[in-house]
């Protein structure tokens, strides 16, 4: 009786021990998954700040080029030079993805830039000899694509946050995703009256 006794608590103990073991295995699977989703918003996050870099390169280019051959109104290249500026001075590290606030910041400033050089290029049209000017028309060529790569790299990094936030609020992941610090990312939202059409006037 005394050896049943001992082999049930055996038993009942090493029972314990697997259920333990399952939880730990997958505690710890979990946890790399959500390390390796958060990673892929990173990079994602690192090829989002490369287009806007290389938009930011391009513009005094662009503007120079412009100025160079046009008299061009003062007001529009103020407005891209001091837009640029102003996306110079904020920065936004992986880190604070999940700071509302600072990303719109971010996203607001990139907007009015990405604005500043729609309102250059309609305007540089009006002359015609930037329109011959090889020059410009390469470059406005390159601040299309990179407009164009923009708009492909923040598709791409909503789909890897959509990923992640899904990941780290799902039952039961979202215990281990509370425990360990992982936050939600914040989404890049379209420019405020985007889904208004655009008055074309001749």
């Amino acid at each position: 009786m005394k050896n049943k006794g001992l082999l049930i608590g055996c038993s009942v103990g090493a029972f314990i021990l697997i259920i333990i073991g399952i939880f730990v295995i997958w505690g710890i699977s979990t946890y790399n998954k959500l390390v390796s989703l958060n990673e892929g918003v990173n990079q994602a996050w690192g090829q989002v700040e490369n287009v806007y870099q290389r938009r930011a390169d391009l513009i005094p280019n662009l503007v120079a080029t412009v100025k160079g051959v046009a008299n061009f109104e003062k007001e529009t290249y103020t407005a891209v030079t001091e837009a640029r500026a102003r996306v110079g001075q904020i920065k936004l590290s992986a880190d604070q993805l999940s700071d509302p606030q600072a990303f719109q910041k971010f996203q607001q400033a990139q907007d009015n830039l990405g604005n500043a050089i729609s309102r250059l290029l309609v305007v540089s049209e009006n002359y015609p000899q930037l329109k011959a000017n090889e020059n410009f028309l390469t470059l406005q060529a390159q601040l299309e694509g990179t407009e164009n790569r923009i708009t492909v790299e923040r598709q791409k990094f909503n789909q890897v946050v959509q990923s992640y936030n899904t990941a780290i609020k799902k039952f039961p992941a979202n215990f281990i995703a509370n425990m360990t610090g992982f936050r939600e990312k914040q989404y890049f939202k379209a420019q405020e009256g985007a889904e208004q059409a655009p008055k074309v006037q001749f």
